[in-house]
């Protein structure tokens, strides 16, 4: 939150100056975040390729050096087995096998006990090459018993040709110098099909794993290669050779990638693995040596695979820096030349809007969007020194028309009746009365008075609102009162009124009223309705009604002709009489909706058991209520009268 306040408070150009390289930013990483993305499988996909064409390559190496062993070892059984009459030929065959193959450690030509009766128990010639002279002796005797060795028994169990696991080739003798081997060894059979001996040729396990370990694809991979079980007779650390296998972390620790990894090696797959090897992540490339039951594999960590790629990332991440650092100045500065003319004018509307109306604005001489903005700030600084101008005369003028109304409103108020106390002399007559305008001045009226034990009573609601209506209701009411003192009839005073009104009544303003005169000592009430809204009528025990009307008339000041006819109702007295304006029953709220004749008898049904002050005021308080703040939409005058019974 803080900081998008500070954001939003910041300069324009500062944050135009971020949003551009904000946007410059999103689309620089996700243009060459993709690159990197397709550039990176690309560099994998060829490190892959790379080094597996590397392993191939190396495993077909091992592989012919392991074939001419196997070649080299066939084509000398033959000679054996045909110069079985000749024991001693066969240290002539195991030298001239050394002789024709260099890359061999050893060559033993061994027979069955007593095979050669002649030799006794023991005959197995080994042919060896000493200070690079090649000889060839007699291996046998009681300390080395050389037809329960691995490589004597395994071609003869499986019967068939078979690589040895490797083994560490020592001398009974000490005349030789002891070496880690792996043996190639077949039977020999006489011509009846009879296992007579074995033939085993030995390849030094150094000599291999130079050949091997020399293939680097990258500075930190190596190469290693396991036996049949697993074991590992080719590999960097000398502490894992013959002592460890690829199964050998897996006892310790679970490792799910490495026991597939070293699985996947003894059944004698092909394929790549990636696994955690000393901690750093690695792809281990592996494939199997011909039918020995060996493989090889190639270890080649993440990070030289993708060295030149991590280069080329950091070098890319620091010039983006250096040049978002560089285009943040050079927009900074840009920005900031651009945007100053704003700044000026924002500055010179502060001094305007804080009342100084006559401060210049600065010409830019710019003719692009800015100096026009310039140029109609300028103008509209004119128009509105005018406006305000004509604001203060119109102000004047509105201020003076206000108080003029006020003062007709308090001329209109003290035309009608104010709240009084019941009469002193009278305990008859229960009255109240109010009267709220729309307006300062309305067009709504009510008076009494009483004359010779009569009450005049009347209310009246005229055509309009404002002022022209207030003059009209002025006039109405003192016709009223000049023509009810002479002691006239309701229809008489609503007739010389109507006569009156109608004279040059060219703006046809009309007044609607009802005219009443109580006699206070018989209870006879005679009225004449033109056109009002009917009083409700609230009598003791009954539920509250509109009064009914036997006769229609028309407004008054409508026709100058009109003769009015009055009604009477013998005696009132006990009743609670509301006179009213359409300012009550057609009230409306925010909905539109009147506040309805129907909701008037409801609130007038206990009206019998109140005061005429009391009414008023409910009235008044529902009315409020169903506005529900809206504005009054017409004048409002209530007239409450009961005459109490003797």
């Amino acid at each position: 939150m803080n900081l998008n306040f500070n954001f939003l408070r910041a300069s324009f150009s500062r944050r135009l100056n971020i949003i551009v390289a904000a946007m410059a930013s999103i689309v620089f990483i996700a243009s060459v975040g993709f690159l990197f993305l397709q550039s990176r499988e690309t560099v994998r996909n060829e490190a892959m390729d790379r080094a597996t064409q590397i392993l191939n390559n190396t495993v077909l190496r091992v592989n012919s050096i392991l074939e001419r062993v196997e070649v080299a070892t066939n084509n000398t059984d033959w000679l054996v087995l045909r110069h079985l009459d000749a024991p001693d030929s066969m240290y002539v065959y195991a030298k001239s096998i050394l002789r024709n193959n260099p890359e061999l450690n050893g060559c033993s030509i061994s027979f069955e006990p007593y095979y050669f009766p002649q030799k006794g128990r023991f005959f197995s010639v080994y042919g060896y090459s000493e200070n690079g002279e090649i000889k060839a002796k007699q291996e046998g005797n009681d300390q080395y018993e050389y037809f329960y060795m691995d490589w004597y028994q395994l071609c003869k169990l499986l019967d068939r040709p078979a690589w040895t696991e490797p083994f560490l080739d020592e001398d009974p003798d000490n005349d030789f110098e002891s070496t880690m081997i792996v043996s190639y060894c077949k039977s020999l059979k006489d011509e009846n099909g009879k296992y007579i001996g074995t033939i085993a040729t030995d390849l030094s396990l150094s000599w291999l794993s130079e050949t091997i370990s020399a293939v680097k694809p990258y500075p930190h991979s190596y190469s290693f290669m396991i036996g049949q079980g697993g074991t590992f007779f080719v590999h960097p650390d000398p502490e894992k050779l013959m002592y460890q296998s690829i199964f050998t972390e897996t006892l310790e620790q679970d490792n799910p990638e490495r026991m597939a990894l070293g699985q996947a090696m003894v059944h004698g797959e092909e394929g790549v693995k990636q696994l955690m090897v000393n901690g750093e992540n690695c792809y281990v490339f592996y494939k199997p040596l011909g039918n020995t039951g060996f493989s090889a594999a190639i270890v080649c960590p993440e990070s030289d695979i993708f060295s030149g790629f991590t280069r080329l990332r950091n070098v890319v991440i620091m010039i983006f820096i250096l040049g978002m650092l560089i285009m943040h100045l050079i927009l900074s500065y840009v920005f900031r030349h651009e945007i100053a003319p704003l700044s000026s004018l924002a500055e010179q509307a502060e001094t305007i809007a804080a009342g100084n109306f006559d401060q210049t604005l600065p010409n830019t001489g710019r003719v692009d969007e800015i100096g026009r903005l310039c140029q109609s700030f300028s103008g509209m600084q004119q128009s509105l020194v005018n406006y305000i101008d004509e604001i203060k005369t119109t102000s004047a003028a509105k201020a003076s028309i206000e108080r003029e109304l006020m003062v007709a409103s308090d001329i209109q108020m003290s035309m009608v009746p104010r709240i009084f106390p019941p009469f002193p002399d009278r305990e008859d007559i229960d009255l109240y009365g109010s009267m709220t305008p729309a307006k300062e001045v309305g067009g709504d009226l009510y008076d009494f008075f009483v004359e010779n034990d009569h009450l005049y009573f009347c209310i009246g609601d005229v055509s309009g609102k404002g002022v022209p209506a207030s003059l009209f209701m002025a006039v109405t009411r003192n016709l009223f009162r000049v023509i009810a003192q002479q002691g006239h009839t309701p229809e008489e005073i609503a007739t010389q009124i109507n006569h009156a009104l109608s004279a040059d009544n060219e703006q046809g303003m009309f007044v609607t009223m009802f005219i009443g005169m109580a006699n206070l000592k018989t209870g006879k009430l005679d009225f004449c309705n033109c056109g009002h809204n009917p009083p409700v009528i609230c009598e003791p025990g009954k539920p509250a009604y509109f009064l009914p009307m036997a006769t229609v008339n028309t407004a008054l000041g409508t026709w100058d002709e009109l003769v009015f006819k009055g009604e009477s109702i013998p005696d009132i007295r006990g009743w609670q009489i509301l006179l009213y304006t359409d300012g009550l029953n057609e009230a409306e709220n925010p909905k539109y909706e009147l506040f309805g004749n129907d909701h008037l008898i409801n609130i007038m049904a206990d009206a019998n058991k109140m005061d005429a002050k009391a009414i008023i005021l409910m009235l008044q308080e529902a009315v409020e209520k169903h506005r529900d703040g809206a504005a009054p939409n017409d004048d409002l005058t209530l007239l409450s009268l009961k005459l109490k019974i003797d």
